[in-house]
């Protein structure tokens, strides 16, 4: 066990600033994980939608969007 005052104050914020740093890292991920997943769901989004548009033609109704 340590002796000091210093290393006492270290080994009682070194889990915190662990811990924060980990949590950080994980939000971080998901965050870039559901930006790219929307960037990817748009680009099929837009192709299905110009599909229909050369399959159907421009005189069609556009399908009623789900927001």
């Amino acid at each position: 066990m340590p002796h000091g005052v210093v290393t006492g104050i270290i080994f009682a914020l070194t889990p915190t600033i662990v811990v924060g740093l980990v949590f950080w890292f994980v939000m971080r991920a998901i965050m870039r994980a559901d930006r790219t997943e929307r960037a990817a769901y748009a680009k099929v989004e837009a192709e299905e939608r110009a599909r229909f548009e050369r399959e159907h033609g421009a005189s069609a109704p556009a399908p009623a969007s789900a927001e």
